[in-house]
């Protein structure tokens, strides 16, 4: 048995005290070796693809809990390695980033140690297939979270913090309560033993599960009507926190959704009744937030509330999307219309997560120098901030929609899954499929908005903050956390195969 998957959690937890003594010499020094244990763990998750790709999946199981007969599994199939590797990334970006952005802050190993902490509960949220220690991990989330948007947000951090960890909190009791009730029917917590018990067990309870957990994942999802902690949350964290929150946190919530809802209680209810109403309300659901969140996006006027709103709006096009695997898994097994459907949904996960990640670094860039919010009182920046002004409006412009950008390619995947489910004769996708077509149109007017009033026309800087610099651009660190990201939404936009391949390879477990 190899201890890869193992190794790979367990590095950023043992490095945890050691990032904390190295920041207590020098805060860059923390932020290399953050940046050092993302760049190896990637290194390491990325050694595992070729089999993946062969076999399906790579697996490490350990003995754990005998009395709950459970094993420690760690699992890494084509969407979790997916999500694994999108993780390792932001968390590389962020911690070079930090390095300038965060220089002369308080308390900064506390905050290095705090960002390890979290690499850990999002690594294993993805890289786990026992849903006890998915759990674990859930939780383990918000923990450092909270203590860095508290310690290091802007006005009212703490409340922020706390409206946040109490709306994701309260999602996670629902989680916990679908996992319990999963271990009392199945008496077992790992993905596959649960999923295929789950299938003979009373569907009156398998129907309260699915609400239960799906309502749970939901609210880290923050689509419309839990979305009330999102857009402060966003706004208040420091710079490289909102790109972790918006690339990866509420990606999680997504990925469980695909993962537990989807792969592994839903099929017990798949052909009756009630799941025909489930996926209609999940795709109402869907559209709802893709409007709502469009709408408020193009009214803001604070630069990283705007990009918190996008995320809802997102959010909408991925439940959209799960809406359809259910559907399309009713198809021909390993029939183009269920690849399609799922990898439009899983890969819309992945590139929302780098192009939201880059969104918020240059928001951040831009505060960072301006010291200001409001993107009325900027304009003229993209001559003074190249590559700023650069990186920010191929952000916009990817979650836009826009060809040939990341996150494109993975909206036409889920309107082509929805193309041929309406084909297969689910005739109730017809209006929602329209909607989100539209839907699409909102998200390049808020998205011109912003780039028209941050980076183009006449300057609105005071004269105070402009001075008489030609550029003031950010550090070379903070643009190269910047060029990380904006290289790979561009690559995936042009290539997405290297993240089409490996997802398709776990399309029949759904």
């Amino acid at each position: 048995m190899t201890y890869l998957l193992l190794t790979i959690l367990l590095l950023p937890i043992l490095a945890v005290p050691f990032i904390y003594l190295a920041g207590r010499k020098s805060g860059k020094f923390a932020a290399i070796l953050l940046a050092l244990i993302a760049l190896v763990t990637l290194g390491l998750i990325l050694t595992t693809v070729p089999t993946i790709l062969s076999q399906g999946s790579v697996t490490e199981s350990y003995t754990w809990i005998p009395m709950l007969n459970s094993q420690f599994t760690l699992s890494a199939d084509g969407i979790s390695i997916s999500m694994a590797i999108i993780t390792m990334v932001l968390m590389l970006a962020a911690a070079i980033y930090s390095i300038n952005y965060m220089a002369g802050k308080k308390n900064l190993p506390v905050y290095y140690a705090l960002l390890s902490l979290l690499f850990v509960g999002l690594v294993g949220v993805f890289i786990t297939t026992n849903l006890l220690f998915f759990y674990f991990c859930w939780e383990l989330m918000l923990v450092p979270a909270y203590f860095i948007i508290g310690g290091w947000g802007y006005k009212d951090s703490y409340k922020t913090s706390f409206k946040f960890f109490v709306f994701t909190h309260a999602g996670a009791v629902f989680v916990l309560l679908g996992i319990g009730a999963i271990f009392m029917t199945t008496q077992s917590v790992d993905f596959t033993v649960a999923a295929q018990q789950l299938l003979s067990a009373d569907p009156g309870i398998v129907r309260w599960i699915l609400i239960a957990v799906t309502a749970g994942f939901a609210v880290k999802m923050a689509v419309f009507p839990v979305h009330m902690w999102l857009p402060d949350t966003y706004a208040e964290a420091p710079a490289p926190m909102s790109a972790l929150l918006g690339g990866v946190l509420t990606s999680a919530g997504a990925y469980a959704v695909v993962r537990v809802s989807m792969g592994i209680v839903f099929p017990a209810v798949a052909g009756t009744e009630f799941a025909t109403y489930f996926i209609q309300i999940l795709a109402i659901i869907g559209v709802i937030s893709a409007f709502f969140g469009s709408f408020v996006a193009l009214a803001e006027t604070d630069i990283k509330r705007v990009i918190a709103y996008s995320s809802i709006s997102h959010m909408g096009y991925i439940l959209f999307g799960v809406s359809l695997i259910p559907l399309a898994a009713t198809a021909t097994a390993g029939s183009v219309m269920q690849n399609t459907a799922l990898t439009g949904t899983v890969l819309h996960i992945v590139t929302h997560g780098l192009s939201k990640g880059l969104f918020f670094l240059g928001a951040g860039a831009v505060m960072q120098v301006l010291a200001i919010r409001n993107i009325k009182e900027m304009g003229g920046l993209a001559g003074k901030m190249p590559v700023t002004g650069t990186v920010s409006t191929i952000a916009a412009l990817s979650l836009a929609g826009a060809p040939p950008f990341a996150c494109f390619i993975s909206e036409f995947f889920i309107f082509m899954g929805a193309f041929q489910v309406i084909q297969n004769g689910a005739s109730f996708f017809i209006i929602p499929t329209a909607l989100m077509l539209v839907a699409t149109v909102f998200s390049l007017a808020y998205a011109l908005r912003f780039t028209t009033h941050v980076f183009l026309g006449p300057s609105k800087v005071p004269a105070v903050v402009e001075g008489t610099k030609k550029k003031f651009e950010v550090p070379r660190t903070m643009q190269l956390a910047m060029i990380i990201l904006v290289v790979l939404v561009v690559v995936v936009g042009f290539y997405p195969a290297f993240f089409t391949d490996l997802i398709n390879t776990a399309a029949g477990f759904f």
